[in-house]
């Protein structure tokens, strides 16, 4: 009997007598001949155990990496339920996010319906004991729980706020809402065009610029120290209120440095700049401002008490897209002189002469918010408020469907159809909650559909005034977003 071995220098070979037992034996990679000369049955037998020995280790070594294979299985397996049981948190999450409301008003002494068909339960939590019902029953306890899967009822015999916890599955806290419970508001809508005139609180940087030297070379001063949107309030200590003011600071510095206070995010920094003497001989900081601004809008109301509310959403400025801070503003009457008729990609607009003048000033604007601009009805105009008033329309009771807006294209405001396409009570977009389409062939003629100058057309549905145009559609100009009028009237409280 003769054995062959194929190993590497780490693998041995022992010979063993007859009788004797093979007591150690490396084989290295699995390659073992066995040649047989003559009848020797020893040799068989130990050809066979070796062959044996080779079996077994290769089914130990399969059953072992089977069981691996296994293990790495069950924790893909694990890992893809986790992910599942994540992922399906995070969309009901959202999407009640999305439909639930941060807030909810309700009038007093009124029920109001809700419908949220979500698996979440709410518990609303007062100190007032009795004055909270759900479904027409009054709760007799502090804290009452809603299963907000099922339609129900809100209704508040007081006025004031309360504190609404969601439980996703009843179980997890997961948002607070606040339950608002207010008086019923009477607004008059208007649709009249309206010119709008504000000047900043302090002087607005629009950008910076470079300035050609004396010397011929190129200096940006403020570059890295002024920014888009930052308001200049005073230079080395001198309050500024117009764009005059800037200038003639800036000369008196002979080319020194100047100290600029400015308002930043609504706070407040110094800024230290060297003016440049430029080619004319003036001397420059290379900064693009702007104090003041006008354009057309629409009024949408005003209230009994001499209030008004106008466009819809805020005056931003058009260079910088930010919300304007304006330190004083007015509204004026205004004649639509022509119309830019829009089409897709390029909106229209109503083309207007703004009467600045004192016989025409409309009233003082007080606020500029996200939610439109508001303020007190001069008394020249005190004729707006003897008109009829309508009740106003919850987000709740937004329907899709037919509705109407006031404007006016002509020399007279008008009623025109539209139909209410989309609604969206939780949208952080104040100005976006509503979906709307011009329906009115006479308006879709002399317009093509929404236009700027629109934006504050009060929008009625069921007799009573539930929002406000705010948007057009770039691409499609019969479409356009409108707020909810119970955005508006925040800002009256």
């Amino acid at each position: 009997m003769r054995f062959y071995m194929w190993h590497t220098h780490e693998s041995k070979m022992h010979s063993y007598k007859k009788r004797r037992r093979l007591k150690e034996i490396h084989f290295q990679p699995q390659i073992c001949a066995c040649e047989i000369l003559g009848t020797n049955s020893d040799a068989q037998n130990t050809c066979a155990g070796i062959e044996k020995i080779m079996h077994k280790k290769d089914r130990i070594r399969a059953r072992g990496e089977r069981m691996r294979s296994k293990k790495i299985y069950r924790r893909v397996l694990i890992l893809l339920l986790i992910f599942n049981i994540i992922g399906m948190v995070l969309f009901i999450y959202f999407k009640i996010i999305k439909k639930v409301p941060d807030e909810i008003k309700i009038l007093v002494g009124k029920e109001e319906s809700f419908d949220f068909n979500m698996p979440i339960k709410a518990n609303i939590v007062t100190e007032d004991i009795g004055v909270i019902s759900v479904n027409d029953l009054k709760v007799p306890d502090n804290q009452i729980s809603i299963d907000m899967k099922k339609p129900f009822t809100l209704g508040s015999t007081k006025t004031g706020k309360y504190n609404i916890n969601l439980k996703l599955f009843g179980l997890f806290n997961f948002k607070n809402i606040s339950l608002d419970v207010i008086e019923n508001i009477e607004l008059i809508p208007c649709g009249i065009p309206i010119g709008i005139y504000v000047e900043t609180d302090g002087i607005l940087v629009l950008g910076s610029g470079r300035i050609t030297g004396e010397d011929g070379l190129n200096y940006e001063p403020i570059n890295n120290k002024l920014k888009s949107g930052d308001y200049i309030l005073e230079i080395n200590g001198v309050k500024v209120k117009d764009k005059e003011d800037v200038i003639e600071e800036i000369q008196n510095s002979n080319g020194d440095d100047i100290k600029l206070l400015v308002r930043r995010n609504k706070e407040k920094i110094t800024v230290r700049v060297t003016p440049v003497k430029a080619t004319d001989g003036k001397y420059k900081i290379g900064a693009w401002i702007r104090d003041d601004t006008q354009g057309i809008g629409t009024l949408t109301f005003t209230s009994t008490k001499g209030d008004f509310g106008a466009l819809g959403h805020g005056i931003t400025d058009i260079d910088t897209g930010l919300l304007m801070d304006i330190s004083e503003g007015s509204v004026y009457d205004a004649d639509i002189m022509s119309i830019i008729r829009g089409k897709e990609g390029e909106p229209g607009e109503l083309i207007g002469m703004i009467r600045q003048s004192k016989k025409y000033k409309i009233g003082r604007i007080d606020q500029n918010t996200l939610q439109g601009i508001f303020g007190t009805i001069d008394n020249n105009y005190n004729w707006l408020l003897k008109q009829e008033p309508l009740d106003i329309g919850l987000k709740q009771e937004v329907q899709k469907g037919p509705a109407k807006i006031l404007c006016t294209i002509q020399d007279k405001v008008e009623e025109f159809d539209i139909q209410i396409e989309s609604i969206d009570i939780s949208n952080s977009n104040h100005s976006k909650g509503i979906v709307i389409r011009i329906t009115d062939e006479r308006l879709l003629d002399m317009t093509g559909g929404i236009v700027q100058g629109m934006s504050g057309s009060p929008i009625i549905q069921n007799n009573k005034i539930i929002g406000a145009v705010t948007h057009v559609f770039i691409q499609d100009s019969t479409k356009g977003y409108g707020t909810f009028i119970e955005n508006m009237v925040n800002n009256l409280e």
